[in-house]
């Protein structure tokens, strides 16, 4: 049977890959196989990471705001609650960013939310 090289696609196919494997570590950036095994696994994780910086991110917002609203005596439960009630549609995103980089406003905000 005569050998069959392939076409210029295959070569294609793995140059992506090892390009994709640049900056790995010895034979996981140079051999094809290696490489594969590598960039496949480094892909799932990018994957399932994307969806977990989302969670980490609400965390961190939660616990800035938390801690601004503590410095005015309230907890983060019932501030959250009584924006509801007041509906305001301010999400946590921009709570956040409000109570660093402008605590007066964030202050007055407080100030102007019912407790509940």
């Amino acid at each position: 049977m005569p050998r069959v090289k392939r076409g210029f696609k295959a070569r294609r196919r793995r140059n992506k890959t090892l390009k994709m494997a640049k900056g790995y570590r010895g034979a996981r950036s140079r051999l094809y196989k290696t490489a594969t095994e590598a960039v496949d696994r480094a892909l799932k994780y990018a994957y399932r990471d994307r969806r977990v910086r989302k969670r980490e991110m609400r965390g961190l917002w939660i616990i800035r705001i938390s801690a601004a609203v503590k410095q005015h005596g309230v907890s983060y439960s019932r501030f959250i609650g009584a924006l509801k009630k007041a509906n305001i549609g301010l999400d946590r995103k921009v709570l956040s960013e409000m109570a660093i980089h402008d605590p007066d406003r964030f202050g007055q905000l407080i100030k102007m939310v019912p407790q509940a």
